[in-house]
């Protein structure tokens, strides 16, 4: 009996980790999905990562508690005014403030582990360098980086023969190529989450870096955002 291939995707309920969990789920590996609680402004992610999670099937899905609220320095986790109609060209001068100090280092470091409980040797990350925000944790620098340091300090790659390996399938791709490639992998972007700074509802806001950057990506693709659809549909409900 063939061998069951296992992999650890990191979700957070986003347009780019679930096209990454699409794509595993297209290799044949067995889905463990893992998400962060970490203190974050828009927790209605957690929703959306749990609906994507059970729509491909997951075989597990961990949600871990890591507050970064302590530690601050970022509009996502601390007092800070989320960036909102920054242009393309001013997106791409300095980190932003909704950059998180370490974020992929800490959830990177969870999944290792869970790889390593697992006997997973893949953990998936939706990184991207062409269509982001210019965070520092999602180069490939980083991620080859962290790849050696990985085998280098877990007992699956001194001892076990198992060489982890991260992958990250959309880190060339822009958001309109990661939009197509989902389609083509059936997934319903209507599940996701994109938004820095939504409402209290969940309503996206439309106007942060991560929203401008999706209204872009679906523009490019020739293709609507049902999340649009969705809120075009309730602003146009009136109530009797």
């Amino acid at each position: 009996m063939p061998k069951i291939k296992k992999a650890v995707i990191l979700l957070s309920g986003g347009l780019d980790s679930t096209t990454a969990l699409a794509i595993a789920k297209s290799e044949g590996y067995e889905l463990y999905c893992l998400s962060f609680r970490y203190g974050q402004r828009h927790t209605c992610e957690l929703a959306s990562a749990r609906r994507v999670a059970e729509a491909f099937g997951a075989k597990g899905h961990l949600v871990i508690e890591v507050d970064l609220r302590p530690v601050g320095g970022s509009a996502l986790t601390d007092n800070i005014e989320v960036p909102k109609g920054r242009s393309e060209s001013d997106m791409q001068k300095n980190i932003p403030a909704t950059y998180v100090p370490a974020r992929n280092t800490i959830f990177l470091s969870y999944a290792v582990a869970w790889a390593e409980v697992l006997g997973a040797s893949d953990i998936f990350i939706g990184v991207n360098v062409i269509d982001y925000s210019g965070y520092p944790d999602c180069r490939p620098q980083f991620i080859e980086a962290f790849e050696r340091m990985a085998n280098l300090a877990t007992k699956a790659g001194t001892e076990g023969g198992v060489q982890l390996k991260i992958r990250t399938p959309l880190i060339s791709m822009t958001k309109a190529e990661i939009i197509k490639k989902g389609l083509e992998l059936g997934v319903d972007y209507g599940m996701t989450h994109s938004c820095y700074d939504p409402s209290p509802q969940g309503t996206p806001c439309g106007r942060c870096d991560s929203c401008l950057i999706r209204k872009k990506g679906f523009a490019e693709a020739g293709v609507p955002d049902p999340l649009e659809i969705n809120a075009s549909s309730l602003n146009s409900t009136t109530l009797f």
